[in-house]
This record gives structure tokens, C-alpha cells and sequence, in this order.
């Protein structure tokens, strides 16, 4: 294992191209929603957080979402958006001990296990600091079963923690994303409320998933802004600017990471081990002073704003993903959680900004506060011949009272393409998320 600490100096900063684009997002709406869920005791502490996508092998039409509720664990939903399977998380393991907490979730084809391949939905379990592995079982989606199956290895360390007294500290595993390379799996785990990123092999421990470690990043939590002042993140006490949403392009061998409350990072991965990270984009609160209240909260400045932001995230930056199009070209998806948009990236090397979309009001409500998200090229069936891109909402409406809801959204594609004065690709043919190693 290898340990990489970047420093942060001014070249640093000035290191990504200033990038321009529509200074108001496109609008478009969503087609199929999840129930909604409540974070409350009747609600069984469910609150929505990360989706993935898996595709049936023989009939896409009847391919799933896997959908993170945090306390409550997974939910598993039809293209139509109707509940499946509910997953609960694992007990506490003593007296006194957290229980699970599942944060992200991701998606596995073909990982060699017990003798079969077999695919897999990894899901970060914050509360223990553990991966959990479920296998999915095609014949059971096609039979109306439920489809998933823990596999986790019960000898599975905590990510982070150097023992089970750390894992009830909380600093534990937080954000994950999945990615083949040829016959090999792996994970990209962030650590909550630190800007560490840990680089895991699952592994076949006896039929059953398990995980080394192959390497550990560490993000930059203070900054050189090109004042030559020095600036570190609003946060509470103690805590540093983490990372959640999160992003594997598969065929260029590049993770995308979006550091919360700095901006989205570009960082190689050779030879399973991280390579330099780079800053393409910052949050529009990036270099702000802040100061921490009598309240314990902590409270940006903007009046004293030195300028140093980007135009096209507002705080939190949340959650990644890819689209892939031909010729290493498509698009990179970051949530703008501060502005209830999304904003588009070039895949290609330097990242150009593309633009940005909100999800509004149509056949469902709209989408704020987004967290994690999703999408997949291929054609699913009839309601999503293009593909699919899958949001989740943090402020599910009609609220019931006081109950504050969440769910996901289920949006077309070419929806989404189609929205842009100059419509984005869509490409249906040249990448298989079934067969991207």
C-alpha cells in the first residue's frame, strides 16, 4: 500500500482552465418516481441517497435500480419505479455498537465467485465501516423475486477504522463507486468527514466477497488562493472537506471525485494506484471566509467573497457519473446540490463545461437537494429506449406534514440530451456497462 499527500499550493489552484457555458441551467422533467420514503420512526429512518442501475443480460426491459435509505438499507425498484425488494441493515454486532448505515451503492458484472460470475451491488455501510457485497440473480428479477443476496465475507474489515472501537467514531466509510480492469474488480471508498480515499481489490474469500487494500489518496483540506492567503473549507470542528459522490470512466482509467465544499477532482488510476490529482472545477463558495457562531454552525461570508469561486457548482458538490459515447468522448454529471442543478462536463481530457439542467415539475416533482445519481447509455425497454438517468430527490413533494420525504427519479435520456440548445450525444451502441473492463 502506498500513501499519497498532495500539497496545496497556488499552482494548484490556478491549475484547471477557466471554463465557460449557459449561465442558466435547461429545464426538463422526470417520468417514474419511487415511493417516497421518511426519515422519521414510522418512516423506519429511511431517507434516499445513491442509486445504480443493473442490466438484465437478456432482457434490459426488466433491469433494476438499487436505491441507498441509509439507516433503513436498500430498496430495489422496477424500471416503473414499484418497490421490489427491501434490504435491511445488518444488526449491531454488540451491545452498544452502531448498526449499519448504507450510504452509496454501485454496480459489479461478472465478478469471479465461488466458481460463476456474478454480478454484484457494493454498497458503502457507513455505521460498521464495512463494503457490503449482494449478489443479483438475473432468473430471480425475471421471475419477480427478489434479487438480491448478501455475500459479504463475515471476516471483512472496517475500511478505515483501525479497529471496531474506531468504527463507532463515525469516521468511516462514506462514499463508494465500483469498476472492473479485465478480470479484476475494485472500489473506491471515501472516508466521512475526511478527505481520505482508499483504492480496494475485492477478492473471493471462500464464496463470498472480501477486500485488501491497494491503495490510499489524501485530498487537500487547506488551500494557497492566488492571494497568496490561505483558506481552508467551512466545516464544524474537527472535520474536514469530505468526499460522497464519485465516478469510474472505465476506459480512460480516471476517477472523478467531488470534494463537497472545494470543487471536482480528476485523478488517474495506473496500475491500481492513484495518480496526481487534478482540480477541474470549483464550487462557487470556494475561497470564502466563514466564521463558526454561537449557534456551532458554521456561516460563509459572502460579502467578503475574493472571487476565486467557479460559475458552475454551488456547495455541496455531490453526486458523479458518466455517460459513454464513441471515441472516449460523453459526459461527466456533477450535482450542484447548493442550486438544485447538474452540471456537464466533457469527458474528454480537459473537461470542458457543457452546460447545466434542473429537474422540474411534470409527471413527478422536481428535484432539490440531490445526492447521489446515475445513468446508463443503454436502451431499457420501452420506457427508456435511450437510457435512463436516475436522481436522487432530497425534498420529495407532496410533503405529508411535517414529514420531510425522499426518492428517486427516474429520467430519459434523450430527455435530457434534448434539452440543450446543442443536443448532447446519445449512443446506445458503442459501450455495454455489461462488458466495460
Amino acid at each position: 500500500m502506498s500513501a499519497f499527500a498532495l500539497s496545496t499550493t497556488a499552482s494548484l489552484v490556478t491549475a484547471f482552465a477557466l471554463v465557460t457555458g449557459p449561465t442558466a441551467p435547461v429545464t426538463l422533467t422526470a417520468t417514474v418516481e419511487t415511493p417516497t420514503v421518511y426519515d422519521d420512526q414510522a418512516g423506519g429512518s429511511a431517507d434516499a441517497d445513491d442509486p445504480a442501475v443493473w442490466v438484465h443480460p437478456e432482457n434490459p426491459g426488466i433491469s433494476i435500480v438499487i436505491g441507498t435509505l441509509k439507516e433503513a438499507g436498500l430498496d430495489v425498484y422496477g424500471l416503473d419505479g414499484r418497490r421490489l425488494q427491501h434490504v435491511p441493515t445488518p444488526k449491531a454486532p454488540t451491545e452498544g455498537a452502531g448498526a449499519g448505515r448504507f450510504n452509496n451503492v454501485d454496480v459489479i458484472y461478472g465478478f469471479e465467485l465461488g466458481g460463476r460470475k456474478t454480478d454484484l451491488a457494493l454498497v458503502s455501510d457507513r455505521g460498521r465501516d464495512r463494503v457490503r457485497a449482494y449478489a443479483i440473480d438475473p432468473a430471480a428479477v425475471a421471475a419477480g423475486k427478489p434479487p438480491l443476496k448478501d455475500v459479504t465475507a463475515p471476516g471483512a474489515a472496517p475500511v478505515f477504522a483501525a479497529d471496531e472501537a474506531e468504527v463507532d467514531d463515525q469516521r468511516t466509510s462514506y462514499g463508494l463507486t465500483a469498476f472492473k480492469d479485465d478480470d479484476d474488480a475494485y472500489v473506491v471508498v471515501s472516508q466521512r468527514e475526511r478527505t481520505r480515499l482508499r483504492l480496494l481489490q475485492l477478492k473471493d474469500r471462500g464464496g463470498r466477497v472480501g477486500y485488501k487494500t491497494e491503495d490510499t489518496l489524501d485530498l487537500p483540506d487547506t488551500f494557497t488562493l492566488p492571494n497568496g492567503t490561505r483558506w481552508t473549507p467551512c466545516a464544524d470542528p474537527g472535520e474536514r472537506p469530505q468526499v460522497e459522490g464519485m465516478a469510474v470512466d472505465q476506459e480512460r482509467h480516471v476517477l472523478y471525485a467531488a470534494q463537497e465544499t472545494v470543487g471536482l477532482w480528476r485523478i488517474g488510476l495506473d496500475d491500481e494506484k492513484f495518480e496526481k490529482p487534478k482540480l477541474i472545477d470549483r464550487v462557487r463558495e470556494y475561497g470564502t471566509p466563514w466564521t463558526y457562531d454561537a449557534e456551532e454552525e458554521c456561516v460563509l461570508d459572502p460579502q467578503n467573497d475574493p472571487g476565486f469561486g467557479g460559475e458552475h457548482l454551488g456547495a455541496d458538490a455531490e453526486g458523479v457519473t458518466l455517460y459513454h459515447a464513441a471515441d472516449g468522448t460523453g459526459y461527466v454529471l456533477a450535482s450542484s446540490q447548493g442550486d438544485d442543478t447538474f452540471a456537464v462536463y466533457g469527458r474528454e481530457k480537459k473537461n470542458d463545461y457543457i452546460g447545466s439542467f434542473a429537474i422540474t415539475d411534470g409527471a413527478t416533482d422536481g428535484v432539490q437537494h440531490s445526492d447521489g445519481s446515475t445513468v446508463v447509455n443503454v436502451p431499457l425497454g420501452g420506457a427508456f429506449p435511450k437510457g435512463m438517468l436516475v436522481t436522487h430527490d432530497g425534498e420529495a413533494t407532496p410533503a405529508d406534514g411535517d414529514r420531510e420525504g425522499t426518492n428517486f427519479k427516474f429520467v430519459r435520456w434523450d430527455a435530457v440530451a434534448g434539452a440543450f440548445p446543442k443536443p448532447l450525444k446519445v449512443d446506445t451502441k458503442s459501450f455495454d456497462p455489461r462488458d466495460s473492463d
